[in-house]
């Protein structure tokens, strides 16, 4: 990222009216400074030259005071809006940010690793305050009060603006060499923090199957050697950050000892008045001071940065245009896969597919975990467009229509998504199942062993649930989203490894439940890892990955739906 990017002040609008108060404030302190230079030279040189008393001084002391006085205000302004727009920035941002990648899927939005955009949302934007907060302000100060100050310097002594002439290029100098050093320890940082993150979070989204299983410390050793690992780019990125400091001090009070040398000499030799002599003396240090800053805080915005950087590669990512046209009845239509394949990190997950959904038939995707079961099942419902393949929703005359040409929330009211952890909105459980009668309601609720679990509960059907079903295990929201299903039958139903949090009479539930979709005329797809669930199905899919090839091959083993479009019998 750019010391000011335009970007920032394009996705992030309220930091334009900030840099502009920042730059105002930074012209204000500008005039101050110089300012106070003068009057602390007139003030000092009356008492101390002319033997001045102290009433005609007390003036001079007065408006040097107010213009201190001033001086703080305007930092105490700009620390107070500096926060203020640093939160309002990274909402911004934030909320940007969450926006498209939902928009364009977080598999296109972050390719390889869509968790790490959690990571990115929240703590890695967070780090953007430093930049807004330290960094900008100083940035704008070493663009106008640097030069303004060099040129009051200047019109004082040309021979201390010439000293510091040739000494200013050393510091950003240094500072860019303090930079190619440093290169790529905040994008490090960030990856490790990320990658933290999303093991955290599947360690957390699999703890009760670890639990089960007595397996819960296991992960304990990876996540405290990835803490481990951030800790220590972090203290590097904090050592460098002290020792350029460190540089940038050494090398700013030299330059200010060289103005004072010369300075001095000349005040022995008569050269240099010391009313002028003062006030180099004081606004030397000031000439310097902003770059110091930037570089003392350079460090602690870097973080942000990177992190600035990484949205804005999200944000970028081109969102593409939603279909328009009518889905078709599925009731008696079907929905046809065909050389369907995505881009993994290795290869192709899934490799070339096809897969036939048919009112009244079960399809159940095999195959080993990593394979691209789940994947397919996105591409399937339009949530991630495949790399190569196509899918194709087929009316009940034969018409085919490509998915992507088809409006996404038409074709979605078509279908229900059972997911391995199932979306459950907060209410009673009545609520939940939605409009249906008590006798539907008990006759679905008794296929799937619903029935036993609202007997167990003091409240019956009246249970108040919190949002994704807190206050039921994992097993008995999985029964009552599978209850749901019955009662709500789409012509597509789709199941995500339904027997995941089910014991063995669970599995029956489900063999159960899948009886009655197809009778009820459902095109039933099915993500299995039990041989038994793939044994109920009528058509089995087996899901494969594929080593790197190129694309072009995968393409033309793909294939395109064309006169075998229509509805299979």
């Amino acid at each position: 990222m750019k010391p000011l990017d335009p970007r920032l002040l394009r996705y992030a609008r309220s930091a334009r009216g900030y840099l502009a108060l920042t730059v105002g404030l930074g012209l204000l302190t500008g005039a101050l400074v110089v300012a106070q230079a003068l009057l602390l030279a007139h003030a000092l040189g009356a008492a101390v030259a002319e033997g001045a008393p102290l009433a005609q001084v007390a003036p001079l002391v007065g408006w040097l005071v107010l213009v201190v006085v001033l001086r703080a205000l305007t930092a105490g302004v700009q620390e107070r809006y500096a926060h203020r727009a640093a939160t309002r920035a990274v909402a911004e941002l934030r909320e940007r940010v969450v926006a498209h990648a939902a928009a364009v899927g977080p598999r296109r939005a972050a390719p390889g690793d869509p968790a790490g955009l959690v990571t990115l949302a929240t703590r890695g934007l967070d780090a953007l305050e430093p930049y807004f907060v330290r960094y900008l302000p100083q940035l704008v100060l070493a663009a106008t009060l640097t030069p303004a100050t060099l040129c009051v310097v200047l019109g004082l002594d040309w021979v201390s603006a010439v000293i510091i002439a040739v000494t200013v290029p050393l510091v950003p100098v240094f500072m860019w060499l303090v930079g190619v050093m440093t290169q790529g320890r905040s994008e490090r940082g960030l990856a490790t923090m990320q990658r933290l993150a999303s093991q955290v979070l599947d360690l957390l989204a699999g703890l009760t199957t670890l639990r089960a299983f007595g397996r819960e410390r296991g992960p304990v050793a990876r996540v405290r050697e990835l803490g481990e690992a951030h800790r220590r780019a972090t203290m590097g990125t904090l050592r460098v950050a002290f020792l350029s400091g460190m540089v940038l001090e050494l090398l700013t009070t030299l330059s200010v000892a060289l103005v004072a040398v010369g300075i001095g000499l000349r005040l022995v030799h008569g050269g240099i008045d010391l009313v002028t002599g003062l006030a180099v003396l004081v606004l030397a240090p000031e000439v310097f001071f902003p770059l110091r800053q930037v570089g003392a805080h350079f460090h602690a915005s870097t973080d942000g940065v990177a992190a600035a950087d990484r949205a804005f590669a999200v944000l970028e990512v081109p969102v593409p245009q939603p279909g328009t046209r009518p889905a078709p009845d599925l009731a008696r239509g079907a929905v046809r896969a065909r050389g369907v394949a995505v881009r993994s990190r290795g290869g192709w997950a899934p490799a070339p597919v096809d897969v036939d959904l048919v009112p009244g038939r079960v399809v159940a995707l095999v195959g080993p975990s990593g394979a691209g079961k789940s994947t397919t099942v996105e591409v399937l419902l339009g949530l991630l467009t495949p790399d190569a393949g196509r899918v194709m929703l087929v009316a009940a005359d034969g018409a085919a229509t490509d998915l992507v040409d088809v409006d996404l929330h038409d074709y979605w009211r078509q279908v229900t998504w059972l997911p391995q952890r199932p979306v459950l909105e907060p209410g009673t459980l009545a609520e939940v199942l939605g409009a249906a009668t008590p006798d539907e309601r008990d006759r679905a609720a008794a296929l799937t062993g619903l029935d036993a679990v609202v007997a167990s509960l003091p409240d019956g059907w009246g249970t108040v649930l919190g949002s994704g079903g807190t206050g039921l295990s994992v097993g008995q929201r999985q029964r009552l989203a599978l209850t749901r299903a019955l009662l709500r039958p789409s012509p597509v139903v789709v199941l995500d490894e339904p027997t995941a949090h089910l014991d063995a009479a669970g599995e029956q539930v489900v063999l159960a439940t899948l009886d009655a979709l197809r009778a009820a005329g459902c095109a039933v797809l099915l993500v299995a890892h039990r041989a038994s669930l793939a044994g109920r199905a009528d058509d089995v899919v087996h899901v494969v990955s594929a080593e790197a090839v190129s694309a072009e091959a995968v393409t033309a083993g793909a294939g395109t739906p064309s006169e075998d479009a229509g509805v299979p019998r």
